[in-house]
């Protein structure tokens, strides 16, 4: 049976869905104490489908790969225990800083050195951003095709994959071929949840910085735990360090400000045609619409 080598690219990022008026420092950078880490939700969108993969095509494995500081490898875990079977967690200070460009340049090393790969996986756009922009840019650096907002993958034979994405006024059906790189939209089906057995199997796996900080690293490494996560840092990958980090960055943010919206009116509308009727007149005569 045709196995197939999938990498999930993922990321750890803050909970912007309920940002509040202290989500902002006053140096304009984010307030991450007041925002939970939260794996990114496109791109569990996009393990999903790796997933749905492994299910098809059994002896196929799952390695995800996520950059950012230690903690990211909570996510790690997290793709652990819905399905995945190994996480590489790519962190270094030279990272630091990265936007886009930088971000793409030392994923696309890391998955060089990962070697082996048929599909590349990943959400369209992460939310603390919403560029879209890291995983055309890591297939460009690869020099492998890509197809962007996919709903579903609907096929794969030896050397072709079918998806289809959604577009703003439809889908469409595309086909590629391999190794490829794919991006999920938010549209695809939502993950599956943890796995009770998986859960228990992988509950401790850590990085070995996180083990150091437990002072376990002893404990793990002489009894061979199987499960550590890999931790790569800029001397494990073949990069130009001048194309990391904020150094590597062209993006400069040069303002930023905090904006709370505040409703100075409400209407309150009751549940008859009546009312809907009046609340379309007058954005009608607003100019709100039409």
């Amino acid at each position: 049976m045709k196995e197939y080598q999938i990498i999930v690219l993922a990321k750890q990022v803050p909970d912007t869905r309920n940002v509040g008026k202290n989500a902002m420092k006053a140096d304009g950078t984010v307030n991450r104490s007041v925002l939970p880490a939260i794996f990114n939700p496109e791109d569990l969108h996009a393990l999903e489908q790796a997933i749905r993969i492994k299910d098809e095509f059994p002896k196929s494995t799952i390695t995800i790969l996520t950059m950012g500081p230690v903690r990211a490898a909570e996510i790690l875990r997290e793709g652990l225990y819905r399905g995945a079977d190994a996480g590489i967690l790519l962190t270094d200070r030279a990272f630091a800083g990265s936007d886009t460009l930088a971000t793409s340049y030392a994923l696309s090393c890391a998955i060089k050195k990962i070697g082996n790969y048929d599909i590349i996986i990943c959400g369209r756009q992460a939310i603390d951003g919403d560029t879209a922009q890291v995983g055309p840019q890591v297939a460009e650096k690869l020099g492998i095709p890509q197809i962007t907002y996919a709903e579903e993958i609907i096929s794969l034979t030896d050397d072709k994959i079918q998806v289809k994405r959604r577009l703003e006024h439809g889908v469409e059906v595309l086909e590629g071929t391999f190794p490829i790189l794919i991006t999920v939209n938010n549209s695809a089906p939502h993950c599956r949840p943890r796995h009770a057995k998986r859960l228990m199997k992988y509950k401790h796996t850590s990085t070995l910085s996180e083990s150091q900080d437990k002072s376990e690293d002893y404990l793990v490494t002489s009894m061979g735990n199987q499960y550590i996560i890999k931790e790569w840092g800029v001397n494990d990958i073949e990069c130009d360090r001048e194309q990391l980090g904020l150094g590597g960055s062209p993006t400069k943010v040069k303002k930023v400000e905090n904006i709370v919206f505040q409703a100075k009116e409400s209407l309150k509308l009751e549940d008859n045609d009546e009312d809907i009727n009046e609340l379309m007149k007058e954005l009608i005569t607003s100019h709100i619409i039409g």
